[in-house]
């Protein structure tokens, strides 16, 4: 378990987020405070959903991503700290229905058709695959897990399900319901952890962090000073240093084209 004494352990180990989810980035790093970088996957998602289980699925997605981000930034962080990249953590989150995947809705009557099964289900799940990649040695070493998170649902009648439709908010949700939007009115109960349904499980990410590998590399690092906190543009959002090795494979563009529209994000 990291405990609040070892954060200056993982700031210091510059770990690399492989998502574009802002609600992610809000939970490492103004939550936590942990200046993780982000640098969006280039995974294309195309995983045969009917070869995995749902949790299956979502592991191998959230490690498909990791390493696909981890080999992009080796070379950037051998020239800035002469290491590979400490730890790069990758994660997908999916709704899950009676066994079933729920994608985004491909049109108003799918969102209400989903709306409809959710509310008569009572339940269902949120699941959240996390792969922890460490560099330092030879060969990346390699830690995923899934967290489930089983929300209720409310009950809706047909005026609902029709005015949340017409709000456009479903149109771009996997499971056609953001919980952090409107959505979250029709969650009655979560059993399991709330940040797992807003797209990362911060407390079983914390658990499941190796602190022996994070400090092997900070040791190992070349001393440098401490970073100045990143620049923030009038909108509050993080300016790139053009001189930063790692800037030239980060883009503001939402590269996760799935993950953009769940409601983890």
């Amino acid at each position: 378990m990291v405990l609040i004494s070892d954060l200056s352990l993982v700031r210091a180990a510059h770990i690399v987020l492989a998502s574009a989810s802002p609600r992610r980035s809000s939970i490492l790093n103004e939550q936590f405070q942990l200046n993780a970088r982000a640098v969006p996957s280039t995974f294309s998602e195309d995983l045969d959903k009917s070869c995995y289980t749902p949790q299956e699925y979502v592991k191998e997605t959230a490690r498909q991503k990791a390493l696909e981000v981890f080999d992009r930034c080796k070379a950037p962080f051998w020239e800035r700290h002469n290491r590979p990249p400490s730890l790069v953590v990758g994660a997908d989150t999916v709704v899950v229905l009676e066994g079933e995947i729920l994608e985004k809705p491909t049109s108003t009557e799918s969102a209400r058709e989903m709306l409809r099964r959710l509310s008569a289900a009572g339940t269902h799940d949120v699941c959240t695959g996390v792969t922890l990649v460490y560099g330092g040695s030879d060969t990346p070493h390699e830690h995923s897990f899934v967290e489930t998170t089983k929300v209720a649902f409310r009950s809706l009648d047909e005026a609902e399900i029709d005015a949340y439709v017409a709000s456009g908010e479903p149109m771009d949700k996997a499971g056609a319901y953001g919980i952090q939007g409107l959505g979250g009115a029709f969650v009655t109960k979560i059993d399991g952890d709330y940040q797992n349904v807003v797209g990362f499980p911060a407390a079983r990410f914390c658990a499941e962090l190796d602190r022996e590998r994070l400090a092997r590399w900070v040791d190992a690092a070349p001393t440098e000073e401490a970073p100045a906190p990143p620049a923030k543009d009038a909108a509050g959002y993080p300016v790139e240093d053009p001189c930063d090795p790692l800037a030239v494979i980060i883009s503001d563009e939402c590269l996760d084209e799935d993950e953009c529209g769940l409601p983890s994000d």
